[in-house]
């Protein structure tokens, strides 16, 4: 028999949120059935917090409005047991109503002035407070009392976001024993501010583990309490949740992450699955809240979500190893399409769950992101400062067709043997250790591929006088910063952005135009950075440049040309044709390592304007400083299809996921458009496959066979497809981990 714990075997979950007039309407019968079509194995079933859901004697725990005495809650645990269902008790803990607000208003956050925060009618309480000491803790015992759920949730958990401060005597005295008065304003060059911050990502830490020192000693050590966590980086950052910390105290991961932004497309939520595991480990789960109902700009909490949007993200989800939850918005709709959508997911997820868990990732390339990169260098900008070029670089690598994984910079040690090319994208804060480490992985023959300003603040977000790691790369920096990092605003006058780069060695033009007299006579052959950009020697760049000059032995494969004007067109024309200022630089490092820097910030400017070529020099990059073939490439017309490779015992998988995006308000994607034709190559190392499956459409149109090289074409994708490709040996051995 299994006896593994509820977190290690519930792949599929089912929440119905509740409503305050749901006591009325609940249909327990449909409910269940709905349970059962889709094949769930756990519940989330709101029980107390900002509103109850049972009879609960705990003073001022407000009761639902229309629940009169009715324990909604225990019958909906009671069916779930029946039903062999594991149960997750779901709570809403960072706002509460007026009645408790008068009767406790040292438990409220408030601002400089003592007026207390609200979000509508209810009232934000504060994490330093004795609500959360106190009072919460006994919600939780009485819970666990009346029903002994598995674990528990909370949706807010995590309190006040970090666009406000509270001035409440409670962080007063708290923050008092930091050394510190409070802040009055986010001012990221004050100590005090920065202290803040720091505090308040230890206290978010100190409260997940007293709320499971609470769950476990009243329900046993497998009654977890997980909060909710989101799967943007920016929004944990503003939240103060520290992933790498919190997820090192984390069984399961309930994932609180709905849609993709208006800047992502579906892949999105292939990265944050793979972040997130790469933090918790790939044994554990990460189910993921999917909604039924549209969201968008506006939202709709009771109209249905197109099926396709829900497809699409669901699919891209699986590829990231993020299991299915479906979630809706009460307990009764007058839109029932929303009850049709989940089925077919969940009935797919339970015929193949055998490839959806147990997997070991098999990409060779590791994308480096911080936490402290967003917050010390991002400060107040980190959307543009720091998230773009990560954004930019993913981007790039998805429409190459190569597999990625992000790696949090404090895992850079034990990135030895595993990456064959790590990649820094405007990675700007590294600290002594992270430098050490990345120093290492090179010595060890690692390749790294750097862009932007990489290593020009300290772990302490300071200003360093020349970047880490800039002597691998072999520049020197000037201290001079060209071009600009800002979207344009349309309200303010638009900053000239009207700049070049000139690419190397450069070409006659004599064949398709006039010849420049000062370029040389001899066609020479290009760097496979610049591989696909013959016709070309010039691409426009309009972004941020660090002004750096190449030592012997660093290659200058494109130099900076200035911003000149672009109205009215006569004046149009480059004032200064050429610099000697390096764009792109690549160097020979040691033990076979290969090192590039993307000086000019072309991933900030692919995620920002979606140039295609600025997207082929960084794929060049990152595909010149692996030195071989990676395990995994797929190609598809437009680089619309992503690949994500995993192994198991016995077999390789490898997904497919749809790129397109037709909508662009997220929620409103209402069709699937087929890609094809698609053309997967594997590298099978040293073994070879047996046998291709794919377990989503029929058989592949076509298989050659190149001694250990598969290439597989398939006629279509539409929307996702899994490849199974059966092997004698595929277990991961010796230290290349291949």
């Amino acid at each position: 028999m299994d006896h593994a714990p509820w977190y290690r075997t519930t792949l599929r979950w089912a929440q119905t949120n509740l409503t305050e007039i749901d006591p009325t309407r609940y249909d327990a019968g449909f409910w269940r059935e709905h349970w059962r079509r889709t094949r769930v194995q756990g519940v989330i079933v709101n029980a107390g917090g900002i509103i109850a859901y049972y009879p609960s004697e705990i003073p001022f725990h407000h009761q639902a409005e229309t629940l009169d005495g009715r324990d909604l809650y225990g019958e909906i645990v009671a069916a779930a047991r029946e039903e062999n269902l594991a149960v997750i008790a779901r709570m809403d803990s960072n706002r509460v109503v007026r009645e408790l607000y008068e009767a406790h208003p040292d438990w409220i956050c408030v601002d400089a002035e003592g007026r207390p925060y609200k979000q509508a009618d209810k009232f934000v309480t504060c994490i330093n407070s004795p609500y959360y000491s106190d009072h919460l803790p006994q919600v939780m015992r009485e819970i666990i009392a009346r029903s002994s759920p598995d674990g528990f949730a909370d949706n807010s958990w995590a309190g006040l976001p970090r666009t406000k401060i509270c001035h409440c005597l409670n962080c007063r005295q708290r923050f008092a024993a930091e050394g510190h008065d409070l802040p009055e304003r986010e001012d990221w060059d004050d100590e005090a501010y920065r202290a803040w911050v720091a505090w308040n990502y230890r206290r978010r830490t100190e409260l997940w583990d007293f709320n499971n020192a609470v769950t476990m000693e009243a329900g046993g050590p497998d009654c977890r309490w997980m909060g909710m966590l989101s799967g943007e980086v920016l929004n944990n950052c503003n939240r103060f949740i520290d992933l790498r910390e919190i997820l090192a105290r984390s069984e399961i991961v309930m994932l609180d992450h709905q849609r993709r932004t208006p800047e992502d497309g579906f892949e999105q939520n292939t990265e944050a699955g793979k972040r997130l595991h790469e933090l918790l480990g790939w044994d554990k789960l990460i189910p993921e809240s999917t909604p039924q109902y549209q969201l968008g700009s506006p939202a709709f909490r009771l109209s249905s979500m197109p099926p396709a949007e829900v497809q699409l993200w669901t699919q891209a989800a699986f590829a990231g190893g993020i299991q299915p939850w479906w979630h809706h918005i009460g307990a009764a709709h007058e839109d029932r399409r929303q009850y049709r959508t989940a089925e077919p997911i969940f009935r797919w997820h339970e015929a193949n769950q055998d490839i959806l868990v147990n997997r070991t990732p098999l990409a060779r390339i590791g994308v480096v992101w911080s936490q402290a990169n967003h917050d010390l260098h991002g400060r107040d900008r980190p959307e543009q400062r720091t998230l773009d070029p990560y954004r930019g670089m993913v981007r790039a690598l998805s429409r190459a067709g190569l597999d990625w994984l992000p790696i949090e910079v404090k895992d850079i040690a034990r990135a030895q043997g595993r990456f064959d090319v790590l990649v820094l994208p405007n990675l700007v804060v590294i600290d002594g250790d992270a430098e050490a480490a990345l120093r290492a992985y090179v010595e060890a023959g690692g390749s790294l591929v750097a862009t932007g300003e990489t290593g020009r603040r300290d772990g302490q977000g300071q200003w360093r006088d020349a970047p880490a790691l800039s002597d691998l790369f072999g520049l020197v920096p000037d201290d001079e910063t060209l071009g600009a990092d800002t979207t344009p605003d349309p309200s303010i006058e638009i900053p000239l952005r009207h700049s070049y780069l000139r690419l190397a060695p450069e070409r006659r033009h004599d064949v398709y135009g006039p010849r420049d007299e000062e370029a040389p006579a001899e066609v020479l052959p290009r760097h496979p950075v610049l591989d696909g950009l013959d016709d070309t020697d010039t691409l426009p760049f309009g972004g941020l440049l660090p002004s750096m000059r190449a030592e012997p032995g660093t290659t200058v494969l494109a130099t900076f040309i200035p911003e000149f004007p672009i109205y009215p067109p006569e004046t149009s024309w480059m004032r200064t044709r050429r610099t000697q200022i390096p764009a792109i630089a690549v160097r020979d490092g040691p033990n076979g390592s290969r090192l590039a820097h993307v000086l000019a910030d072309l991933d900030r400017c692919y995620a920002r304007e979606g140039s295609f070529e600025h997207a082929q020099v960084l794929s060049n990059a990152v595909r010149w400083a692996l030195s071989g073939q990676a395990p995994v490439e797929v190609s598809a017309p437009g680089g619309l299809v992503a690949a994500t490779a995993y192994a198991q015992e016995g077999r390789w998988i490898v997904h497919l996921t749809s790129r397109i995006v037709t909508a662009p308000v997220p929620g409103r994607q209402d069709h699937v458009i087929p890609i094809g034709p698609v053309e997967l190559k594997v590298d099978m190392g040293r073994r070879a496959g047996s046998s291709v499956q794919l377990r989503v459409s029929q058989d592949p149109s076509s298989i050659e066979v190149d001694g250990t090289n598969l290439t597989i074409t398939l006629d279509r994708v539409v929307g996702h497809e899994v490849v199974v490709i059966e092997a004698g040996d595929l277990s991961r051995s010796g230290d290349d981990g291949r």
